[in-house]
């Protein structure tokens, strides 16, 4: 008599590898680790079928600690590698793992790419704003001003923005969480439940190189102040007493912070989130934590066609057509003339 066995469900267990996770003491990075590992198990993918890839940098090491199938790739290119990987099976879930350095610096245009061909995968970038790895040199998103051994009287570089860069670039999904948050397994819930390339920025803590670099929006005492938590068709509403909110101001098109009950200001005036405007998930991605508080949660969700799709169909489209004999091809004549 036939039998039908269940599988156990998968544990965050399953998922960590035999491999001394060898992190700095406090790095920000182990407690990524720890919620993807805790989010693959409630998302139905046969194990077999994860690859973690990466580039270089301290964040990269992940897939040596996953207990799946990885690819530890050269700096910059794990896009082109997952990319390759996404159309030769586009039945494989890809996470691509990399840091601010490796995604945006050497990685920058092929990050480029990635975003706009909307290949279905997942990027996790750990931004700690700084070159961990090779000694804490300035990176592409370093605030103006950082003093490092590669700018030691002080960085003088505009910092480039993930969130925004990513959203010019054409993808189709951009969200924000910080690396301690308790709820960033449902942001990379829904960032795999996207059909599409999924950016999700983690900033992240170096606690050698560039320690409390967010503190001024991730402390205790600031974060409820500095903090915006959208979520799609809900106002943006912050503060401590849940009285201040996000207003478009119609004459400069331009975002601003308002408190709810002064100036004759209502809870109609603030902004309701909508995903699915990209004009607005730029704005919003563009706050910093200054005049205006950090987004964090789904920015910018509105999936289209992927890459990996658009191959398929032209593969499928020349298997039908009917192909000459070689015999014809050879006598088909000259293919070139002067």
């Amino acid at each position: 008599m036939n039998i039908a066995v269940t599988p156990d469900k998968l544990k965050p267990a399953d998922f960590a590898s035999d491999q001394e996770v060898r992190w700095c003491p406090g790095c920000g990075d182990y407690a990524i680790l720890k919620a993807v590992q805790r989010t693959l198990p409630d998302i139905d993918t046969p194990k077999e079928n994860y690859v973690f890839v990466s580039g270089i940098g301290c964040s990269s090491r992940f897939p040596y600690y996953m207990s799946t199938y990885g690819f530890h790739t050269i700096h910059g290119r794990a896009p082109a590698i997952a990319t390759g990987m996404k159309i030769a099976n586009p039945e494989l879930d890809i996470w691509m793992v990399t840091g601010d350095g490796d995604g945006f610096s050497i990685g920058g245009n092929h990050m480029l790419h990635v975003l706009r061909r909307n290949v279905d995968l997942q990027i996790l970038l750990c931004n700690n704003e700084i070159y961990g790895l090779t000694k804490g040199q300035y990176s592409p998103t370093s605030g103006v001003g950082l003093r490092t051994p590669s700018s030691p009287d002080g960085s003088v570089d505009t910092p480039l923005k993930p969130l925004v860069f990513t959203l010019g670039a054409g993808a189709r999904f951009a969200a924000r969480a910080y690396d301690t948050q308790k709820t960033l397994p449902d942001v990379l819930k829904r960032a795999h439940a996207h059909k599409g390339t999924s950016m999700v920025e983690i900033l992240q803590n170096c606690i050698v190189y560039n320690d409390a670099v967010f503190d001024n929006v991730l402390a205790r005492d600031v974060a409820a102040e500095k903090q915006l938590h959208v979520e799609h068709g809900k106002p943006m509403i912050f503060g401590a007493e849940k009285n201040k909110g996000i207003r478009l101001n119609t004459s400069t098109l331009t975002l601003e912070a308002v408190t709810i009950g002064e100036d004759g200001v209502t809870e109609a005036d603030v902004l309701v989130h909508d995903e699915k405007n990209r004009s607005l998930a730029t704005l919003i991605a563009a706050m910093d934590g200054n005049e205006l508080p950090v987004a964090f949660g789904v920015i910018y969700c509105d999936p289209a066609p992927t890459y990996e799709d658009g191959i398929t169909q032209k593969l499928e489209q020349a298997k039908e057509e009917t192909a000459p004999s070689m015999d014809a091809l050879l006598r088909q004549g000259h293919t070139w003339q002067a």
